[in-house]
Order: structure tokens, then C-alpha cells, then sequence
């Protein structure tokens, strides 16, 4: 069993009170903004092992009497089809998924925020898609040279411009798809419009990372500046936090660099009425008790490190794909060095680029590529695959790992020899298939017919759900059935990225 350094219950309980002391704060209403993913934060679980990826609808769930939520997407970055790297969908979809994941939590959300709007056809298509599902709407201009503009910010023509989102719980949890949403404008128009009708309301961040109260230099912090490393983050020491309280605090450079505004728009908007808003620091504004969760730093520290190496090999991946610039990736590379890792630390890279060079030693591979796959089980065990007439490394190393986890012998069949020739004679005689070697995807769809008169089938599909949180390394770039395959068997794959066919340009 994976070792944890994360106690959720802990977290949870010190995280809700925060909450309540911030909004006892204010006589009228709080808007929350809440920084990273509401859903499924899986970068949270990676590097704090134990951390339960919906940790924040739990939260939610303890106050949905009293919440409501804004939902924020940049117009923008639906119109460029920006994709959400945890699932690999586009910014529209990620949308609709939140909002129904949300619903099945029992949270319904009562409007979408379109930021930064200037007619883009996406937007409108997903203005029409919540409207018709009857959610609220609103479209938010760019205001010019935001947010140094104060004058004009905090004017008529300013937030006075954006449709004031009508709301009715005391506690409004402003969230996005993505950095860059559009949350913290959406929150301050809405304090912007409260306090011309007369009414008390106040701002908060809901943060996990950076953690506050860790070194700058701690990896659950330099993982974050990876995490970001498109952004340009950079965890700092917050100097106004240590003016005011004489007390280190980290946050990061964005939130710092902006804090003096932030402080004078917030000023402005209030006229110097509210106390309870006078923040000294961009830590004040923040509420983040992820540091008490932590149990086990050793444990943090290690898995931590590990995430940057992989997120290392995801921005090479979307280098490769014309989606990252180099200097995203030669910023990961420095944050490696910053810890003193080397790519080769992430224990499934060595294995996998073994087995490539065994497929090739055995001429395996097809048409000349030769490619392997290692997959770490919880327990540490790595069992490799590689390519074959009949399977994708990472297929072969997906059984293999069944196998172990089921405690079938490596020599006994999972599949029957006909199941794997007829599928792969249909894929290459009637689908003209360039492939017909089984994929991550087919493989799953195989064994789960077999399930159904095979037990060792059978028992395999019921240990499926301990690939979950596993690790996995591959030497070539998946196809759309391996990738997909593996992102719903919530295994964290890397790859070298290495092409698999001729084609490569127009895979």
C-alpha cells in the first residue's frame, strides 16, 4: 500500500472553520474565490498522498445550505480550444463536466461567467448550451490595461459595465475551468455592484498551493511553480506579510505583484468603510489550511519531487504537439535541477526504455518501432511490456500488471489466442487499420466480454480499480485508445513522446 502523508478529515475540519471565521467576517455576503480545481484535483493527490481529489466538494457538501455557485470559463481560451491537461478535453467540455459533477454532488450552479468576451463563437455556443439547461449566463468585457486602470476599473465603465450576476446565499463560491478565468474580476464587479446598491460584501481566496506555511523551496511548493510553469509562477517570500506581522509567508510572484492594486481597487470599491476587508498581505487575503493536513513531510517531500519530473515529461509531451513554447519545458528542466532530480528518477523511465531495447534486440516492434511500457503497482512492484503483433507495450504491460495483481501466473492466457487474432485480423482487413495490434482500450473491452464465461478474465476486471493512482512510463507517444484508456484507468502516465509511425506529422 502506497505510504500517506495527508490527513483529510484534519484538513477538512480546519479548512471548514477557516471559512466560517472569514465569513463571520463580513455582515452581508462573501465571495469565495477558489484557486486550482474544484473537482478532481488530482495534482493535490499527487502530491499529497492521501489527499481525496474531491476533498473540496466534501468541504462544499458541510455548507451547501449556505453557498451558491459562479462558474467562470475566458472566452478567449474556448475559442483557441484550450484543453485541460488532467483529462485531455477542451475548455468547454471541462466546463459541462464541472457543472454536472457538481450537480451530482447535489451543488447546483447558478450562473456562468463569460470573461473577457468579444463575440467568440465558442462562447456563444456554450452561452446557449448552459442557457438551455437553464443555468444564467453573463458575458464580462476586457477592460483596457486591467488591472492597472484603476479609475476607469472602478467606474461605471469599468465594473460598473459587467451585468451584475444575481445571486442569493451569503457564501457565493466563484471558481473557473482554468488560471486565467476570470474569477477574481467576477468577484470584485460583483463588490463593485453590492456596495452601489448599498450592500456589505467581502472577497477571500480559497487556496491549496501554494502552502503558506512551507519553505519557498519545499517540493510541494516547487511543484506548484511546475504545475504553473506556462504561467511563469514563482514562489516567493510575501514581503508584505512579514512588514506587517514579522512573520515569513510564502504566495506567488502574480498574487504579490498585484496585491498594491488589488489593496487599492478593494479601497476604492469600499471608500474605506470596511474594516473587515483591510488586508495587509495577498497571504491575508488567502484561506489555506492544506499545511495542517500534512502528516508525513517525508512522504510529501518524495511524491512532491516526483510530480515535477512529471510534469517535466508532460510539457515535453506538449512541446512536441505544438501546444507548449520551449521555455515552458526549459523551466521544468531548471525546477528538476532545483531539486536535484534527473528525468531518470521517475522509477518507470528506466524499465520502459529497457524494454524498448528488448523489443528491438527480439525485433518485436512493427515496421521498425520499437517501444516499451513499465508500470508501477502501489505495492512498488514494476512489470514492463512492449510492443507486439498482437499489443501496444503499454496493453501488455496493463496485463501484466492484472496478472500480478490477480495472482495469475505469467503463463496462463488472460485472453484467448482467437479473441486476439480476431480482433486484430478485423481491425487490419475491415477497419484499414495501420495498427492492429490491440490498444489500452480494446484490450479493457476484451477482457471484459471474456469476463463473462473466462474467471481469470473475470477476476482481473475485479482488481481494475487498484490501477488507480498507479504509475506508468512509456517510450512513444499513445495513440488515442492507449491515452484514453489509461486516463480513465486513472493511471499517471509519462512518455518519451518518441513517434510510433511514418505518419507522425499527421497523427
Amino acid at each position: 500500500m502506497a505510504a500517506i502523508g495527508f490527513d483529510n478529515d484534519k484538513y477538512l475540519r480546519e479548512q471548514t472553520q477557516a471559512i466560517l471565521d472569514r465569513v463571520e467576517r463580513f455582515e452581508g455576503k462573501l465571495y469565495l474565490e477558489f484557486g486550482g480545481k474544484l473537482t478532481f484535483d488530482f495534482h493535490a493527490a499527487r502530491v499529497l498522498p492521501g489527499y481525496n481529489p474531491n476533498v473540496k466538494m466534501r468541504l462544499l457538501q458541510g455548507l451547501k445550505d449556505q453557498i451558491e455557485v459562479v462558474f467562470c470559463v475566458s472566452a478567449p481560451d474556448l475559442q483557441q480550444g484550450r484543453i485541460r491537461g488532467d483529462f485531455g478535453i477542451t475548455y468547454d467540455l471541462a466546463t459541462l463536466k464541472a457543472i454536472d459533477d457538481l450537480r451530482d454532488w447535489g451543488i447546483p450552479t447558478s450562473a456562468v461567467v463569460l470573461s473577457c468576451y468579444h463575440g467568440e463563437a465558442a462562447a456563444d455556443r456554450l452561452i446557449a448550451k448552459v442557457e438551455g439547461n437553464g443555468i444564467a449566463a453573463y458575458r464580462f468585457g476586457e477592460i483596457p490595461d486591467y488591472p492597472h486602470t484603476v479609475d476607469l476599473i472602478v467606474s461605471e465603465q469599468g465594473y460598473g459595465a459587467n451585468p451584475y450576476v444575481e445571486t442569493e446565499a451569503p457564501v457565493v463560491v466563484v471558481t473557473g475551468t482554468g488560471p486565467g478565468s476570470g474569477k477574481m474580476s467576477t468577484c470584485l464587479s460583483q463588490l463593485y455592484h453590492d456596495h452601489t446598491r448599498g450592500r456589505v460584501s467581502g472577497y477571500a481566496k480559497f487556496e491549496t498551493f501554494p502552502i503558506w506555511n512551507l519553505p519557498v523551496d519545499h517540493p510541494v511548493n516547487v511543484a506548484y511553480e511546475a504545475a504553473t510553469a506556462d504561467l511563469g509562477d514563482i514562489v516567493m517570500i510575501d514581503p508584505f506579510h512579514l512588514t506587517a506581522y514579522g512573520e515569513t509567508a510564502v504566495n506567488y510572484n502574480r498574487d504579490i505583484d498585484n496585491f498594491p492594486i488589488l489593496r487599492n481597487i478593494i479601497d476604492r470599491i469600499a471608500g474605506g468603510e470596511q474594516q473587515a476587508m483591510a488586508y495587509q498581505s495577498p497571504t491575508d487575503m488567502g484561506v489555506n489550511r492544506a499545511g495542517a493536513g500534512i502528516i508525513d513531510d517525508e512522504v510529501v517531500r518524495a511524491a512532491s519531487s516526483q510530480e515535477i519530473i512529471r510534469r517535466y515529461f508532460r510539457h515535453a509531451w506538449e512541446r512536441t504537439r505544438g501546444l507548449t513554447p520551449a521555455q515552458v519545458v526549459a523551466r521544468t528542466e531548471m525546477l528538476m535541477q532545483r531539486i536535484g532530480a534527473v528525468p531518470e528518477d521517475r522509477p518507470v523511465v528506466r524499465p520502459a526504455r529497457a524494454a524498448a531495447q528488448q523489443a528491438e534486440a527480439r525485433g518485436a516492434g512493427k515496421d521498425g518501432f520499437y517501444c516499451g511500457a513499465a508500470l508501477q503497482l502501489a505495492d512498488g512492484t514494476i512489470v514492463t511490456g512492449k510492443n507486439s503483433p498482437l499489443f501496444h507495450s503499454a496493453s501488455a504491460a496493463i496485463i501484466n500488471g492484472l496478472k500480478r495483481l490477480a495472482s495469475i501466473p505469467d503463463s496462463m492466457l488472460l485472453l484467448p489466442e482467437a479473441v486476439i487474432t480476431g480482433l486484430t485480423e478485423l481491425k487490419s482487413k475491415y477497419l484499414t487499420s495501420s495498427s492492429p495490434s490491440l490498444n489500452v482500450q480494446e484490450v479493457l473491452v476484451a477482457i471484459g466480454i471474456s469476463a463473462a464465461m473466462n474467471p481469470t478474465a473475470r477476476a482481473v476486471v475485479d482488481v481494475l480499480p487498484a490501477l488507480r493512482g498507479t504509475q506508468m512510463h512509456l517510450t512513444h507517444e499513445p495513440g488515442p485508445g492507449d491515452e484514453s484508456g489509461l486516463r480513465k484507468l486513472g493511471i499517471n502516465f509519462t512518455t518519451d513522446a518518441t513517434p510510433t509511425s511514418q505518419d507522425y506529422f499527421l497523427r
